[in-house]
């Protein structure tokens, strides 16, 4: 293999902020911080979003109703040029 032509791939600890949730995995990202956890010194990332976080994830997630924005759309504009509208022919 040659040398020089791979990124670094290291452990590396990523931080949602949302939640002051930590992890350790291995990535190849650049970052300039350092977090020390464990008695071991890390590159850090830090990130607003993690699967601790996101709603999908912590089951929080919200239903939006999309049928009032259908029947929006549809009074605006019509059923000109509506691919949805069955053809009549």
């Amino acid at each position: 293999m040659k040398q020089d032509t791979h990124p670094d791939y290291r452990e590396v600890v990523f931080h949602d902020l949302s939640c002051d949730f930590k992890f350790v995995t291995r990535s190849t990202i650049q970052t300039r911080d350092k977090i020390t956890l464990d008695g071991k010194e890390y590159p850090l990332v830090k990130i607003e979003v993690s699967s601790e976080s996101h709603p999908f994830f912590t089951g929080q997630h919200k239903i939006v109703d999309t049928a009032g924005r259908v029947e929006k759309f549809r009074q605006k504009f019509g059923k000109v040029g509506s691919k949805t509208a069955v053809s009549q022919g």
